[in-house]
């Protein structure tokens, strides 16, 4: 299984928002950065994700599940464009800030510290097992 990271802006796509999709999930559309594209290329059904939402409160509010391999983005007519689909699994209890995630030692190399742009990217298990118990999940999903 290999973990990822999705950012949304709230008042675009919340986690609140992604809840509401249920099982079904929604497919995360309107990527337009190749690096990004190419990540959920490589998603498998089953992997992994965490919801974090961006701008103001940049923090990790919640996990989702690879529901659907990357097939074309419905938002443009354009073939570059592929997403994943996803759906939520479970709420972080405790949300992890960007800020913590960069005091902490553990995860000073996380893409999301070093490249906080890339809108999907992938995480280490070793990262993804740090902000689980940051967000006090007792075992990572």
């Amino acid at each position: 299984m290999a973990y990822w990271l999705f950012k949304s802006e709230p008042s675009t796509w919340s986690w609140e928002m992604q809840k509401k999709k249920g099982d079904e999930g929604e497919q995360w559309d309107g990527v337009r950065n190749y690096q990004a594209r190419n990540n959920m290329r490589e998603m498998k059904i089953g992997d992994l994700g965490f919801f974090y939402h961006s701008v103001k409160e940049t923090s990790v509010v919640g996990i989702v599940e690879v529901c659907a391999l990357a097939h074309p983005d419905s938002t443009t007519d354009d073939p570059r464009w592929e997403c994943v689909d996803i759906r939520a699994v479970k709420d972080i209890p405790q949300p992890v800030t960007l800020a913590e995630i960069k005091a902490n030692p553990k995860l000073s190399e996380m893409i999301l510290v070093n490249n906080s742009r890339l809108s999907v990217q992938p995480v280490r298990s070793d990262e993804w097992a740090e902000i689980c118990r940051m967000g006090g999940l007792d075992k990572a999903p």
